[in-house]
């Protein structure tokens, strides 16, 4: 697994739970190192015991914790990159649905050897989507979900996300659109600020 998300998920434990219980975490998997790098790639072994030493500390089912991780890579300031680069998916939340099967090849983009599961969005009905996501990635559809449910605050439209499992070995994630425009979105420009 690239070093690149292991790092965003003990970014996402040290920021909402703190370093003392990242290392409690780290001191459970027994990996015999303490941080992730980002440039590097760790075995899927190693990113397993990771993510169930988590878990155990935590005492949070796993699907719960990806989810919360994927909504803090959003909306989290640390991570302001990652919103940006979703932001340009579309104007709308349904502009940026249709772009989430475009996601792994951006990803690319920006890293290179960064490879995510394919996604494809099918519409079901004018507010009603499924979107697929393809193995590969373990867990990348519970992060996805927490990526939606922070995008649709981000626009400030209202969504119902459910997780229905895995169809034809890949998983899907059911997307309704209850209502646009629910509350005030966040405000983003397409130039970029220095600080």
């Amino acid at each position: 697994m690239h070093g690149l998300i292991n790092r965003a998920i003990q970014a996402f434990v040290v920021s909402t739970y703190g370093e003392e219980r990242w290392s409690h975490i780290m001191d459970t998997a027994d990996l015999g190192f303490a941080q992730f790098e980002a440039m590097l790639f760790y075995t899927e072994e190693q990113s397993n015991k990771m993510l169930a030493a988590m878990e155990k500390q935590l005492e949070r089912p796993l699907p719960e914790i990806l989810e919360d991780t994927g909504t803090f890579l959003v909306s989290n300031p640390q991570v302001e990159a990652l919103r940006r680069l979703l932001r340009f998916g579309g104007v709308n939340y349904v502009e940026f649905l249709h772009s989430l099967d475009d996601l792994p090849d951006r990803a690319r983009l920006a890293v290179a050897d960064l490879h995510l599961p394919a996604i494809e969005l099918v519409e079901n009905s004018p507010g009603q989507f499924d979107l697929v996501c393809q193995p590969g990635l373990p867990g990348f559809a519970h992060v996805l979900m927490g990526v939606l449910r922070a995008m649709a605050d981000d626009y400030g439209d209202l969504v119902i996300l459910d997780h229905r499992g895995t169809q034809d070995g890949a998983e899907v994630i059911s997307i309704t659109l209850v209502e646009t425009d629910f509350a005030e979105g966040r405000t983003f420009d397409l130039g970029a600020h220095a600080l």
